[in-house]
């Protein structure tokens, strides 16, 4: 195997305009959150977490011994101005899902950049930009240019975009010292090489890529309608999937699952009145719904 991923490494570079030294290749995105929080977190220090958003971020962070503070969503967009306000002393690590999973909103450039401006030292930023690839908000920023300018480590991945989640590829991109911190503490083999071959293979593929990103654009716009029709409330996303208000959100994810449709519970992001729907291919979306109107019926 090739421990240093040098080949995926060199052309992610050279596809978003970087030095292969601010590339970290990681075994799916948990991966690069779990070296991440192994290279930077100590015992005592303070993470920062809005709440809802992706659980392995608190999960990460509590097995180094940090303790995990919450920010609300405000309108379920992430509240800046909130998190600004619970930053410490100890505070190390910052955590931002945009699109935020479950609910789909973005972190504006607007907004992004006096806060990354305004962090105290020692303090720094784990981007996630696992849904980014399915954005079409004008608002949205170049993270990866910021990360040369900012403690900022702005990850991505191939699991939804190139569909590549069972092989477990995902990267990270920052500034050459944070980059070379976690390089230092990752398994040696932490990558293995099909994965990376077919990574590389994929960076490739932009036509896949644009057939995908339609697909899920569409398919939202098909879902958000038949919401509407359902007279259901529901978030507009900037990601594959949307969240929407069905009333006990446990009870519609077992009915659905027992009819063969998978769904996510909003409970387990403390929603329990909601549930994530990723977006399929027509006929998947319209077995969905066809289930869901029985199940609410």
């Amino acid at each position: 195997p090739d421990s240093a991923a040098g080949e995926l490494r060199a052309k992610l570079a050279g596809k978003l305009g970087v030095e292969a030294a601010q590339v970290f290749v990681g075994n799916g995105g948990d991966d690069v959150l779990s070296v991440l929080a192994r290279t930077f977190l100590n015992e005592g220090e303070e993470v920062i977490v809005p709440a809802p958003t992706f659980s392995p971020y608190a999960h990460v962070s509590r097995i180094m011994g940090a303790r995990v503070v919450t920010s609300p969503l405000r309108e379920f967009r992430i509240d800046l101005e909130d998190i600004r306000a619970r930053l410490t002393g100890r505070t190390k690590l910052i955590f931002l899902c945009s699109p935020n999973n479950p609910t789909g909103g973005i972190v504006p450039g607007r907004e992004l950049v006096p806060f990354l401006e305004g962090l105290p030292p020692r303090a720094m930023v784990l981007l996630d930009e696992a849904y980014g690839d399915f954005v079409d908000d004008p608002e949205f920023p170049d993270a990866v240019a910021l990360a040369g300018r900012f403690p900022l480590i702005v990850l991505r991945s191939f699991s939804k975009i190139y569909g590549l989640a069972g092989l477990r590829i995902g990267y990270g991109v920052g500034s050459g010292e944070l980059i070379g911190y976690m390089d230092r503490v990752r398994e040696p083999f932490n990558v293995n090489l099909l994965a990376q071959a077919a990574a590389a293979a994929a960076l490739d593929d932009e036509g896949f890529r644009r057939r995908a990103i339609e697909a899920v654009r569409e398919g939202r716009r098909s879902l958000y309608a038949a919401f509407k029709r359902l007279e259901l409330a529901y978030v507009e996303s900037q990601a594959n999937f949307v969240f929407v208000r069905v009333g006990d959100g446990d009870a519609v994810f077992e009915a659905l699952m027992r009819r063969g449709v998978i769904v996510r519970p909003g409970s387990v992001f403390g929603c329990p009145e909601w549930i994530r729907v990723t977006v399929g291919l027509p006929g998947e979306e319209e077995r969905f719904l066809q289930e869901l109107r029985r199940v609410l019926a």
